[in-house]
């Protein structure tokens, strides 16, 4: 009985430490700190150097006045500023650095945006030395990811993981080229989820406290398990360094852009078509809540789905497909992320009582189609591409002024159709004749 009773023990022990050595990460080290080494080896194939070549023109200034033909400088003012009649136009190429890293064995590769945004010629250097020349596949600078291809075959692929497990305080890595230092390795933790940034409304970002610099941006954010988790995008800081907030856009966000890239060459986000803010504490007890939380309805944008489901100013969104709306920031992500043609369920607190109404999602316009339906910022400028002209909202003194409550005002003109039909700084446009007409003030649009 004693000997049977010894052996159960040592099964018990036996299966104990077998668990042990199952649940515990490769990458652990025995002191409690884990180590990195054997991931970044396993990892450190399918990343990869990225720089790119932009094509900058400007115009060099007229010649000063008095020191034109005639004049004992003429020669060196001419090699200098052009003829007396106007500048011409100077071009030089500028490169920039980045990261990235391969998707699939055929050569796929994801990165920002920013990182190739307007470059003429992209190379991609693998760990092995080689070098390709990259096709963009395409781009979308509203949740910074870019899509390129380089013709190779059988490369080493990076692991895709889920960001939606990621917890705070977990340990994150990078893998990046800071300063053209390729391959450089940066640890840390998670710092928060679901973070909203200025002008960055469709990405639910990962903060950490990885160290984050210039070069590094379109790298992998990699957890304990060697998965993919964040492409490391933006850092937040006072002296251009990192100061201890980096900024990964989450990895299932990046995918779905990936995929949509790959297939059409560009992103399709869903679109409620409403303006919203914050709840107040002072709002939420005006409304009867309990807390703040929800997104308020601040504008109902006309013929949008909002608009057909009967939205009204005022009303509170507390869920959206089932899911809680915990803030007015963490709304956009959801709409953007529903598939066109949807019919979600929308909960809203209205009057105080609590109803749901069905919106049936339609695309998301363009940049320059929400402008000019005024949504532009309240307090930020906006560019109108087909018009190459950044608008900013009228001001209230210029809205006395002119008598008029709707319109934009011209901040910059640059080279295009604007110039050439006479529009210049300074210039109040009220209507636009195209698919939406009236320009008008405004805060966020979903």
């Amino acid at each position: 009985m004693k000997k049977t009773g010894l052996l159960r023990e040592y099964f018990l022990y036996l299966a104990a430490v077998a668990s042990l050595m199952v649940c515990t990460p490769l990458w652990a080290s025995s002191g409690g700190l884990p180590d990195f080494t054997d991931l970044v080896e396993q990892v450190r194939p399918a990343v990869v150097n990225i720089s790119s070549t932009q094509k900058i023109r400007h115009a060099r200034p007229v010649i000063p006045h008095g020191k034109g033909p005639g004049t004992p400088f003429d020669d060196l003012f001419r090699h200098f500023f052009g003829d007396e009649n106007g500048g011409r136009i100077q071009e030089f190429y500028d490169k920039s650095l980045g990261s990235g890293f391969i998707i699939s064995r055929d050569g796929y590769v994801l990165t920002n945006n920013h990182v190739v945004d307007d470059a003429e010629k992209v190379v991609v250097k693998l760990a092995d030395k080689r070098q390709f020349v990259a096709k963009i596949i395409g781009a979308d600078k509203r949740s910074d990811i870019a899509l390129l291809k380089i013709d190779a075959a059988d490369l080493p692929v990076a692991k895709i993981g889920d960001a939606n497990k990621l917890r705070v305080g977990e340990w994150v890595l990078a893998i990046g080229s800071p300063f053209g230092f390729d391959y450089s390795v940066t640890a840390g933790i998670v710092s928060a989820k679901a973070r909203s940034l200025p002008n960055e409304n469709y990405v639910p970002f990962i903060q950490t406290d990885v160290a984050i610099n210039p070069g590094n941006s379109g790298g992998p954010l990699l957890n304990l398990d060697g998965e993919v988790v964040g492409i490391n995008s933006q850092i937040y800081s006072r002296t251009g360094g990192f100061m201890g907030l980096s900024f990964a856009i989450p990895i299932n966000v990046a995918m779905n852009a990936a995929e949509q890239l790959k297939a059409g060459g560009h992103v399709v986000r869903g679109w409620l078509g409403i303006l919203i803010q914050d709840v107040t504490r002072e709002l939420a007890e005006s409304f009867g809540m309990n807390k703040p939380v929800g997104a308020l309805v601040a504008r109902v944008l006309p013929d949008s789905p909002a608009e057909e489901a009967g939205l009204k100013v005022g009303d509170i969104i507390v869920k959206y497909d089932h899911e809680d709306v915990n803030s007015s920031s963490s709304l956009p992500p959801m709409v953007g992320a529903t598939k066109v043609g949807n019919k979600v369920p929308v909960e809203i607190i209205r009057n105080g009582k609590s109803r749901t109404l069905e919106v049936k999602i339609r695309e998301l316009p363009a940049d320059e189609d929400l402008s000019l339906s005024g949504e532009i910022g309240a307090t930020r400028d906006a560019k109108i591409k087909r018009l190459n002209i950044l608008v900013a909202n009228l001001t209230d003194e210029q809205k006395a002024q002119l008598d008029k409550q709707t319109g934009i005002s011209v901040a910059e003109v640059k080279p295009g159709p604007a110039t050439r039909a006479g529009i210049r700084q300074g210039d109040i446009i009220l209507k636009l004749i195209t698919r939406m007409s009236q320009i008008s003030n405004s805060s966020e649009n979903w």
